[in-house]
């Protein structure tokens, strides 16, 4: 196959794969071992992730005209491609977590669900949990509910039944006494005669 051809394979190659790209990821990935760079492709397979090493050339042809084109300016020095299709942010998350065993691992740049981030944002959206990770942690915050919800029922069911709940009694006004309201009343009875005599 004459060269051209070849270039033109590696383009459409990988323009098939963005078509079905929720990220891409751009890692420098210069100076692994051969074992090391063998567990890493494994372990981004596992989560459905194409890692493959294309010259800047093929990747910027590739990408021109799509929601990743803003990746073209950080096309530069050694460049390893890692796609992903199911979880926008596997590949980050993937990659970071052998950072620690493969120090020479370097982020670039990424488009992540249409957005552009350099290597730091990157960084900070691998630390985002999995889908489902976060789906476990919400399943899980239900159970703790219905849990308590049915400690409680249980509780009230175990009760006595013959026990009488008594309901708190209000506190009447103390009501005046008799004599009190004698005296409240002597006053106008003392006004009424001093009326009646003047009128006498």
């Amino acid at each position: 196959m004459p060269k051209t051809e070849q270039k033109v394979a590696v383009v459409q190659e990988i323009k098939g794969k963005l078509e079905k790209a929720s990220s891409i990821v751009l890692v420098n990935a210069r100076g692994l071992t051969v074992e090391q760079d063998t567990t890493l492709r494994r372990k981004l397979r596992e989560e459905n992730i194409d890692y493959k090493v294309y010259k800047n050339t093929m990747i910027r042809f590739a990408v021109e005209g799509t929601n990743f084109a803003e990746i073209i300016p950080h096309l530069e020095g050694p460049t390893t491609l890692a796609i992903s299709y199911d979880d926008a942010t596997a590949a980050a998350r993937v990659i970071a977590g052998q950072l620690k065993a493969m120090p020479v691992l370097e982020f670039k740049a990424g488009v992540i669900e249409n957005t552009l981030y350099d290597a730091k944002g990157v960084a900070a959206i691998a630390a985002i949990p999995s889908r489902e990770e976060l789906l476990g942690r919400l399943l899980g915050s239900f159970k703790s509910s219905i849990a308590s919800f049915a400690r409680v029922i249980n509780a009230i069911a175990e009760k006595d039944p013959n026990e009488v709940i008594e309901a708190p009694v209000a506190v009447a006004e103390e009501a005046p006494a008799p004599e009190a309201v004698a005296e409240e009343a002597a006053p106008q009875e003392n006004n009424e005669e001093v009326k009646n005599e003047e009128e006498n």
